[in-house]
């Protein structure tokens, strides 16, 4: 299946919900909390669907990232169970990466769960790096958050070269 991605709207927020409190059950965001971020200036969020089915939203991730901050967060992100292991996840980070260089971040941070491993290998293998524990961040659970970072390079162009 070929999927797409495009900028979120509050259209899509009842979607976004549905995953978000199957995904995060304990620590969802609310409605409200939700919706304020997709609309604010300082963030850009996307959702993921099939080719040709924009309704149906399978995946969404945000980015908070003020212009000219130097700095940006991945705020959320989650794919639904059956659309998992088709490179979204990936797919999403990217999108967010290149959204936060042309904003000016030269810095993406992210928490990740402790106990969410396969997340930990897709943030290590996009190059992130650990650099700090939060104690007990995601409540009720009391899970640990790991604080990542990824210093994000500079675009780089290089001539074509013809034989």
């Amino acid at each position: 299946m070929s999927w797409q991605l495009r900028r979120a709207t509050v259209d899509d927020l009842d979607a976004i919900m549905v995953i978000e409190s199957s995904e995060f059950a304990n620590d969802a965001w609310s409605n409200d909390m939700m919706s304020a971020e997709i609309v604010d200036n300082h963030s850009y969020y996307l959702v993921a669907h099939p080719l040709g089915d924009p309704a149906t939203v399978t995946a969404y991730a945000g980015l908070r990232a003020p212009f000219r901050s130097g700095q940006a967060d991945i705020q959320t992100i989650a794919v639904a169970p059956g659309a998992r292991r088709h490179g979204i996840g990936r797919a999403l980070m990217h999108a967010l990466m290149v959204e936060a260089r042309n904003r000016g971040a030269s810095d993406l941070f992210l928490e990740v769960r402790d106990d969410n491993p396969s997340a930990q290998r897709l943030y290590d293998s996009l190059g992130f790096e650990r650099i700090a524990v939060r104690p007990h961040y995601y409540q009720p659970d009391g899970v640990d958050a790991i604080v990542m970072r990824l210093t994000i390079p500079e675009p780089t162009l290089s001539p074509a070269v013809g034989t």
